[in-house]
């Protein structure tokens, strides 16, 4: 039968080709969702009042979203071999069990850095410039896992910096009172999903030596959670005031609250199968709250 799913594309491309596409991490796309989607927010909280948002720039960032992605991954995958080969999820990835040398990945990662600011340079100059800025923290995130128990906030910094870019794409410079809600938004929301990412791998964490928000929070990860996710939603509450959002972007707000709170009452956080289905349901999060905004500026 035919397959269109990202996994089954990855393992019918070209068989030298399959480990540069799992380094990328192709194979498994909600790492590329939950970069774009706070970029979508942003563009579409640009738009004037009764458009709907730039398909160009939505389209342009969703490829500059795969890009940074995979880029991320790579430098992530250069930095951790040596973790990875004694964790069994990351074990079979293309560096860790020697399908690639760390050269062919340094040589693919200027490849992908390369395009990635293909795509930057169609932005403008005030938005090339800001994203410029991130490349240090695509670059030292793989490293907080050795010094602090907070990596996942330095990856809430990192992976949101779209909220800051959609914006100033759109209008020439960031409206602060805007973006700084929303890039807090994002911030909170990455310490929820990537804390209960985090719970798949601590028993092996703590063999290795890596430190995690799950390790740091344990038994009350879920109190921790709330209050991120009350963050989350009082954020995204400002920017929609800030900016004349109307009663749909609000009910997207209630929506996204409904679905984290459900998502973290139900939560167990000692499966680890059941925390990776909680991690990729927050793509349904993003997209909610994307419809809202949408609806609320027509």
């Amino acid at each position: 039968p035919l397959s269109f799913s990202a996994s089954e594309l990855v393992r019918s491309a070209p068989v030298p080709l399959q480990p540069y596409l799992r380094l990328m991490r192709l194979h498994q796309p909600a790492g590329t969702w939950l970069l774009y989607l706070p970029c979508t927010w942003s563009i579409g909280l640009a738009a004037e009042p009764g458009c709907l948002p730039d398909w160009h720039m939505l389209s342009l960032f969703g490829l500059g979203a795969v890009l940074m992605r995979g880029a991320g991954c790579t430098i992530n995958d250069m930095w951790d071999r040596d973790y990875d080969r004694k964790v069994v999820r990351t074990a079979s990835r293309p560096l860790a069990a020697g399908d690639i040398s760390t050269f062919q990945s340094f040589v693919f990662l200027g490849g992908q850095l390369s395009l990635a600011l293909c795509v930057l340079l169609c932005l403008n100059y005030y938005s090339i410039v800001l994203g410029a800025a991130s490349l240090s923290l695509v670059v030292t995130y793989p490293l907080m896992k050795r010094i602090t128990y907070w990596p996942q906030l330095i990856l809430g910094l990192t992976f949101n910096w779209g909220s800051l870019l959609g914006w100033s794409a759109i209008r020439g410079s960031c409206e602060w009172s805007v973006c700084l809600p929303l890039y807090l938004a994002g911030v909170m929301w990455t310490l929820v999903y990537d804390t209960i990412y985090a719970h798949q791998d601590k028993r092996d964490d703590v063999m290795i030596g890596v430190k995690s928000t799950a390790l740091h929070f344990k038994e009350d990860t879920k109190q921790w959670l709330s209050g991120f996710s009350l963050a989350m939603l009082l954020s995204l509450c400002m920017a929609g005031m800030n900016c004349n959002q109307t009663f749909p972007y609000y009910s997207a707000v209630a929506a996204v609250g409904a679905h984290l709170a459900h998502q973290i009452y139900t939560l167990d956080i000692d499966k680890p199968e059941d925390c990776w289905k909680k991690f990729v349901s927050n793509r349904t999060v993003g997209v909610l709250l994307f419809i809202g905004i949408v609806l609320g500026n027509l």
